[in-house]
């Protein structure tokens, strides 16, 4: 032990060491007039994904027609030369008629030899070579880059090229430093494999994982297409409170909190359901949110405490329309994020192309678990049926929401392939129209894939004296110790009084989606910044 601790003193005292030199690189760059902190802005016309097309689509033009060096027949010196002598006519062809360019990121690698050196600098887009030569830059400029370190944030102007090996880099013509970095990135072959810090420290992880930075760039595309496809059909995106007197809309436990100029507790909303379909009854036919949401729950691989949901209403619909319009758009989203209707999730490939599959939640249950809740007439013969297959309930529970149980326990686990689970029962939907056929059932589903639910979806419930009693059942269920239950929310009965259209509702788990669309193994790994325990608990 003592042994370890020597060690790991050892090593501090190392990296305290380099920190050290760091800031004396920092003052020394000061002290000659370099301060890389009062530069303000640098122009970039390009980033480095560019620089490559440009530089091919410029090289295909001006070197057409022109055909590889045959070395057939000659021995390796010669070989060698007509190789070489072949590049130096094309690189002259090329350098005749360059492509002018100036980037600008992170410096992630050096190699420094002599009078030149190489080093990669790091844009949004990716990585690109630099050449750095003494001769084009300057005497002084090279002697600065010389000492400078891996992390630090340069400016680049020049010319685009491609090496003897093939690659494309950028000549440099001017460099300059725009910011020190002070401190250490990690080990550059092993990144940040801690996954604890990859969390905390989420810049770092940007850094040094491109396979993260990927994912966050696929977010922000998905998050643009969702908007679109909501544009082309004429929805509105709109915003709604988050700090509410009635968290409604969900069954959840919400966070509360207080607000000093009122002197009046709140709470942070768990749902975007109730002010939507106060829109719906003003007249605005098309909304849609995408907010954050609270809900004081636990952490796993698919639930983090906040998160971004979706809600959009669309009146004179139904939840078929709504079953319509989320199949569409998931399409378009796999098409527009992953350029493919057949994705790959942990190994499992999932077609959205294909027509979604769609049972009643009655039918997967009897499919999976071999219970028919049809011939179930009673609570009790639910809950015999219950203590029968081993599924855990409460006393309060009917025999929907025993149904549900089954479903949660025989059921998810078991739909892969996108599908649609219909006709909920009703005990567990107090929003939800009645079906007209069968009012123990509401006209709701639920999709699954993967085997998670990635939406729920109602004919929404616009008539405000059943409301008011489904509000009362669900008074009834908090009173018996149910702390995710709604709560009588009686301005929203009063927008329902002066009359809601026919309206399909749905809400998504935006999070989940992009987990889907990226192949990510955790929600966490969409989260730009999760929530995380503090270190000092």
């Amino acid at each position: 032990m003592a042994e370890q601790n020597n060690q790991k003193g050892g090593q501090q005292q190392d990296v305290n060491q380099l920190l050290k030199v760091r800031r004396e690189k920092l003052q020394n760059l000061q002290e000659a007039g370099n301060d890389p902190f009062v530069i303000t802005k640098y122009e970039q016309t390009h980033h480095s994904d560019e620089v490559r097309a440009l530089y091919e689509e410029h090289e295909a033009k001006l070197l057409a027609g022109r055909e590889a060096v045959n070395t057939d027949g000659m021995d390796e010196a010669a070989a060698r030369e007509a190789v070489n002598n072949d590049y130096n006519e094309r690189r002259a062809i090329m350098d005749a008629d360059p492509i002018k360019v100036s980037i600008a990121g992170r410096m992630l690698f050096k190699r420094v030899m002599g009078k030149a050196s190489f080093c990669n600098i790091q844009d949004l887009k990716g990585k690109i070579q630099v050449y750095v030569a003494r001769d084009s830059i300057g005497e002084d400029a090279y002697a600065d880059f010389k000492k400078s370190d891996i992390g630090d944030i340069f400016g680049v102007k020049g010319y685009a090229f491609r090496t003897k090996t093939g690659e494309i880099s950028i000549h440099a013509e001017e460099l300059v430093m725009l910011s020190k970095s002070l401190q250490i990135l990690p080990e550059k072959f092993h990144g940040l494999t801690d996954t604890d810090a990859r969390y905390r420290q989420r810049y770092v992880d940007l850094i040094m994982n491109e396979q993260s930075r990927d994912v966050f760039v696929k977010r922000s595309l998905m998050m643009k297409e969702i908007r679109n496809f909501l544009a082309e059909r004429d929805f509105m995106e709109v915003e709604t409170p988050m700090l509410v007197h009635n968290a409604g809309g969900a069954a959840a436990r919400p966070f509360e909190t207080h607000y000093n100029s009122l002197d009046e507790d709140v709470k942070l909303r768990i749902s975007l359901e109730l002010y939507l379909k106060r829109l719906i009854v003003g007249g605005l036919e098309r909304v849609y949110e995408i907010g954050r949401v609270f809900r004081n729950e636990g952490v796993d691989t698919r639930h983090n405490p906040e998160f971004t949901l979706m809600e959009l209403y669309q009146a004179y619909t139904d939840y078929e329309g709504m079953m319509e319009l989320t199949e569409s758009m998931f399409r378009y989203l796999a098409e527009k994020v992953c350029g493919t209707t057949k994705i790959t999730y942990q190994g499992t490939e999932i077609d959205l192309g294909k027509p979604f599959a769609r049972m009643t939640m009655t039918e997967a249950v009897k499919k999976y678990s071999g219970v028919d809740f049809d011939t179930v007439k009673t609570d009790e013969e639910a809950k015999a049926l219950a203590k029968e297959h081993h599924v855990e309930f409460e006393e309060r529970h009917k025999k929907g929401d025993i149904l549900n149980l089954f479903f949660e326990e025989f059921c998810e686990k078991e739909l892969i392939q996108p599908t649609f689970i219909t006709d909920h029962p009703i005990e567990i939907s107090p929003l939800t129209k009645k079906k007209p056929s069968d009012p123990t059932k509401v006209e709701r589903f639920e999709l699954f894939c993967n085997t998670w639910e990635m939406c729920n979806a109602y004919s929404e419930l616009n008539d405000p004296i059943d409301q008011r009693e489904r509000f009362a059942q669900q008074d009834a269920n908090a009173e018996a110790g149910d702390d995710e239950a709604e709560h009588t929310d009686e301005d929203f009965l009063y927008a329902l009084e002066l009359g809601m259209p026919p309206t399909g509702g749905i809400g998504y788990g935006l999070d989940r989606l992009c987990m889907l669309l990226t192949d990510s193994a955790a929600i966490r790994d969409v989260l730009l910044f999760p929530t995380m325990k503090s270190l000092d608990k």
